[in-house]
């Protein structure tokens, strides 16, 4: 009897070390493919869209900056585990966080014809991206001369629901220079037009600089989707302004 016992505690060490090597296999290859997957996404969604429609960014301050760093990777794979990104201040760690509240208008709507985006919410009050998009406080009021900052939540394109705003910028990366945005501002409707379209990385602090030249618009977002690596800028300037009824 003691030696079928032995026989069997054997064959059950065997069987568990079976299973933790798949289960240690799984985990590795879980983590592998977590901080691949910017590299994939990249390649599937921006490959060829950067090649035609990225351009030299207006003004002079707003410049692209590229490369695919694998140290650039690793760091926002692990930021994306310890940050809260559902706070815009977090996007931008290295900036400081702006609580002044200066502004009459507590929220507009913005609407992108093109991705079917109708009306969604802007708040102008707080940094709470899962209920709303949001204006970096401090940026100027679309309408008024200077640069309203937006901020969006993207996923994978596939889970785009405008009604959603953890999801509601997951297909910006289609949008095109000469499209359309528009904003209304306390029943006021502001057509903006895309002149820009950028890719930065996260610590490039140049989206928050204004111009008080004209009135303009910057939507940021996470980019390649479904991943934080880095931000997709549009910019667009007003083009028409109408009351409505």
């Amino acid at each position: 009897m003691p030696e079928y016992y032995e026989k069997n505690e054997r064959v059950d060490k065997k069987i568990y070390k079976k299973i933790a090597g798949v289960i240690l296999i799984t985990i590795g290859l879980g983590i592998f493919l977590y901080f691949l997957f910017p590299v994939i996404a990249y390649q599937v969604f921006l490959g060829d869209y950067i090649q035609t429609n990225l351009e030299v960014p207006i003004p002079k301050y707003m410049v692209l900056n590229g490369g695919m760093d694998f140290g650039g990777l690793i760091s926002q794979g692990i930021s994306s585990l310890t940050s809260d990104y559902n706070d815009a201040r977090n996007w931008y760690p290295s900036l400081p966080s702006n609580t002044v509240k200066h502004s009459k208008v507590d929220s507009y709507l913005l609407s992108i014809p093109k991705l079917g985006i109708d009306n969604a919410t802007v708040s102008t009050r707080d940094y709470d991206l899962d209920h709303h998009l949001v204006q970096y406080l401090g940026t100027a009021i679309p309408g008024q001369n200077g640069t309203a900052v937006i901020f969006g939540h993207s996923t994978i394109p596939a889970w785009f629901d405008q009604k959603n705003y953890k999801t509601i910028f997951a297909t910006l990366h289609t949008i095109k220079v000469g499209d359309e945005i528009n904003i209304t501002v306390q029943g006021t409707q502001f057509k903006y037009k895309i002149f820009s379209i950028v890719i930065t990385s996260p610590d490039d602090t140049n989206i928050l600089s204004q111009s008080f030249d004209h009135s303009y618009i910057t939507l940021v977002t996470c980019t390649p989707p479904g991943t934080i690596w880095k931000r997709l800028i549009i910019h667009a300037s007003l083009e028409t302004l109408n009351a409505s009824t």
